[in-house]
């Protein structure tokens, strides 16, 4: 199969896996724990502290481990103050819209232009009080939009604001250096940069004051309390560092097939490429051709072994199109035709010349 979905999952690279097996099998002592297999399990975990600290460029110490980026998202967006508000940009993925509109008072939409963009000017007539939280999300899973957060965030803390960003789409594919963004909480997800999935970490700020979602034995700073999953943060720890270390390598190569890919797509009659002449991560391109079902396409891609997202992202129940392409102004008909490519470090020239022989043959 040709996979082309790697900002849903990806899959687990060796060396991570390689690493994991250990705590697995031989290494199973609960990191809590005084004696030496305990101990062990509490070195590891420590480490991937470090290896993950590394990718986005600040302290072990901010480090916290969650199951996933969805739990980072809500620990991240947690009331901070009675005078406590709310912002997020229009484009944000559920685990942050949702948790937004679990509020119990309505929170602030940011919105966005055609092209995917916050414009500055919209921030600033936010009317948010001192210790409210404004949410961007770094990179945007569908479009693969970047956004210039740190542009926003210096206007926003003269103002006493907390800035959060969802930066899980990001990491591994361009450069993310929590303190040059200048925020005070960032989501990651480890299978998002071909590490296992259930884990996370939401890095936050020195003495941040964060309400916890689970208590119990007190781990990670009181923040996340229950037994590590050793071998998944040890696999975390170990993708983040090979994230690192091939950053540029991968980055290069998924842009220079993204070109390819894109060059070949606009040669197709009635085609759009959305945020085109936006900066988006190098490895994604979601795109239209008006007149189709993007649903249907996917369904016959996957027929010809080719695995590819429905970027209408429809809802369970009602069928919508994509909130993210409704926000920036697109016709509902065209985003329910949108289909996603989002490029892997292992996917090849000839997996771009075969998606589009086999797109031509589906619908001409």
């Amino acid at each position: 199969m040709i996979y082309f979905d790697h900002n849903a999952t990806t899959p687990i690279d060796n060396d991570v896996l390689e690493a994991m097996l250990p705590f697995l099998t031989n290494f199973y002592g609960n990191a809590s724990s005084l004696y030496k297999l305990g101990r062990v399990s509490r070195t590891a975990i420590e480490t991937a502290r470090e290896q993950i600290a590394a990718l986005v460029g600040t302290s072990s110490t901010q480090v916290i481990f969650t199951s996933g980026g969805t739990e980072a998202n809500n620990l991240a967006l947690q009331p901070t103050t009675s005078n406590y508000q709310l912002a997020i940009s229009a484009i944000e993925h559920p685990s942050v819209s949702e948790t937004a509109l679990s509020c119990s008072f309505k929170p602030n939409v940011i919105a966005v232009n055609a092209q995917g963009q916050i414009a500055l000017k919209t921030l600033e007539t936010l009317n948010l009080p001192a210790k409210s939280i404004v949410s961007i999300m770094l990179a945007n899973n569908e479009t693969g939009v970047i956004q210039p957060l740190a542009d926003y965030t210096d206007k926003l803390h003269e103002r006493g604001i907390i800035v959060h960003t969802d930066a899980i789409q990001a990491a591994g594919k361009i450069p993310v250096n929590f303190n040059k963004l200048g925020v005070q909480r960032l989501s990651l997800s480890s299978h998002k940069l071909y590490g296992p999935k259930g884990c996370g970490a939401l890095i936050v700020e020195p003495e941040t004051t964060i309400k916890p979602l689970h208590f119990g034995g007190g781990q990670e700073r009181n923040l996340r309390s229950g037994t590590e999953n050793i071998a998944a943060i040890v696999g975390f720890g170990k993708a983040a560092e090979l994230a690192l270390t091939e950053l540029n390598t991968r980055a290069e190569k998924q842009l220079n097939l993204r070109k390819i890919l894109e060059i070949e797509l606009l040669k197709i009659p009635n085609l759009t490429i959305f945020a085109y002449d936006s900066l988006r991560l190098p490895n994604t391109v979601q795109f239209a051709i008006a007149g189709t079902s993007g649903e249907m396409l996917l369904m016959q891609l996957d027929q010809k072994n080719i695995a590819v997202s429905s970027g209408s992202a429809c809802a369970v129940a009602g069928g919508k199109p994509s909130p993210v392409l409704i926000a920036m102004g697109i016709n509902p008909t065209l985003a329910n035709a949108a289909i996603r490519v989002s490029l892997g470090k292992d996917n090849t020239l000839n997996d771009i010349t075969y998606f589009i022989n086999t797109l031509h043959s589906l619908i001409n």
